[in-house]
């Protein structure tokens, strides 16, 4: 031990360095001079705070400084000492992930989201509904307790904010923004849906974590026992009918050894969330005068994109679950496909000529199961429109649906537009030039949006 404490300070705090929290504590209590080594270097506890829970700057858990590095992990290992460590760490860093997202791509989300539930708050949840929470759902609540909600994203109406962390879509009439609900939400909605529907009476481990009330109903359960979630169908409200969003064989619950692989499916499902936030596959849109989060892909191979003669066209599609009914043959499944079409900024270039615009004429769409074809739509315009393109201007985008019996299925089709403006007579004739070709849109079957 002599020989050891001969190193001296630099050297230790080089070997020290390399233990983890715990161990280095431990090393504290041999003797005075390794304490001052790693109790009172406070270097030492700032490397464990950056690693364990990417802190700059010595802070609690929610939030308010702390006088050194040491304090402050001291503080965060008091506050959750009762989960496993891996579990803990891997949660924060989802969470931040999401809160830097937002700050950068859009920030008017972060004043919804609720400072962290105490165990006090989710055991009262638990006592009241019953229910035991998965760690990862707990831990999950501990860091934010969901989002705060404004009267208007409840009722259907209208919404004031499209600020659901999850995002929607819309097409039509139908517009869905998923909010991630706080915990007196998800014990109110709950007991909304055993008392008022009898929904969950034989299913009494489901409560509600995720809802969206615009103008499309969507909900979504966690399966406190399986640790599964759930999303609601066309039936959810006359059978309970639901589809599970993870695969299962993803999910654990067990505890093991150091509690590495602790996952539930709310945990998956917001990780993966993050990672198509911050990969660019989905985005965040204007919708009118409003601002949200749009699960329509916008990279490959969700999105599929075509250029030709300077007409750009992307293409991509999201299952809908809330309007399908798996009791349905010809329903079962329910697919919302969204278009965007712009203009290079050459305009548009046929043999050589330039034009400073173009216009949508005729749309040709063949649907696919597998490879047999179940509809072949052919006709003019699309949704009633005719869109003219201009270098500059703001892309076209329209949504529309289909139902599909089974599954895979594909969309494909081409659009043919008019160098210039389109005219419904010309001479006799119809003048128009096709120089879109083949788009196809393949839908994913395995992915619960």
């Amino acid at each position: 031990m002599a020989a050891l404490e001969s190193v001296g300070g630099l050297a230790m705090h080089v070997i020290l360095s390399k233990l983890a929290p715990n161990d280095a504590a431990l090393v504290a209590c041999v003797s005075r001079r390794f304490r001052t080594w790693a109790s009172d270097d406070d270097s030492l506890w700032s490397k464990f705070c950056s690693d364990d829970f990417q802190l700059n700057s010595p802070l609690d858990p929610v939030g308010n400084p702390t006088a050194t590095f040491k304090e402050s992990y001291g503080t965060w290992r008091d506050a959750f000492h009762m989960y496993p460590w891996p579990l803990v760490m891997r949660v924060k860093r989802c969470w931040d992930r999401l809160k830097n997202w937002f700050a950068a791509n859009f920030p008017e989300i972060l004043a919804t989201l609720r400072r962290g539930a105490s165990e006090e708050e989710i055991n009262a949840l638990e006592m009241s509904l019953k229910v035991k929470l998965p760690l990862p759902t707990r831990v999950l609540y501990r860091f934010c307790d969901g989002q705060d909600l404004k009267a208007d994203n409840l009722t259907g109406r209208v919404p004031q904010s499209l600020l659901g962390l999850i995002g929607g879509y819309s097409f039509y009439d139908h517009q869905v923004n998923v909010f991630l609900l706080p915990l007196e939400q998800i014990v109110e909605e709950t007991k909304d849906y055993i008392q008022q529907l009898g929904l969950l009476n034989s299913r009494p481990k489901y409560i509600v974590v995720a809802a969206s009330c615009t103008y499309g109903e969507k909900t979504f359960f966690l399966n406190c026992r399986s640790g599964q979630l759930h999303v609601g169908t066309r039936n959810l409200l006359t059978d309970g009918e639901m589809i599970p969003c993870v695969p299962g064989s993803l999910i654990s619950l067990l505890n093991d050894r150091d509690g590495s692989q602790v996952q539930d499916a709310l945990l998956l499902w917001l990780e993966e969330h993050c990672r198509r936030l911050e990969s660019g596959i989905i985005k965040v849109h204007q919708d009118g005068e409003l601002r949200g989060i749009n699960l329509f892909p916008e990279l490959p191979p969700l999105c599929c994109t075509a250029i030709t003669n300077g007409v750009k066209v992307r293409a991509s599609a999201v299952f809908v679950p809330e309007g399908s009914n798996l009791e349905d043959e010809d329903e079962k499944y329910l697919f919302a496909y969204s278009v965007h079409m712009s203009l290079s900024p050459e305009g548009c270039i046929i043999s050589g000529m330039n034009f400073g615009s173009c216009q949508l004429y005729w749309r040709h769409w063949v649907i696919r199961i597998g490879d047999a074809v179940v509809d072949n739509v052919n006709g003019e315009a699309v949704i009633g429109k005719f869109p003219l393109l201009r270098p500059g201007e703001e892309e076209f985008i329209y949504e529309s649906y289909t139902f599909l019996s089974s599954l895979p299925g594909s969309i494909e089709g081409c659009f043919t537009f008019v160098p210039g403006r389109y005219l419904k007579k010309l001479s006799g004739t119809r003048f128009c030039y096709s120089f879109f070709r083949s788009l196809d849109v393949v839908i994913a079957s395995n992915q619960v949006s």
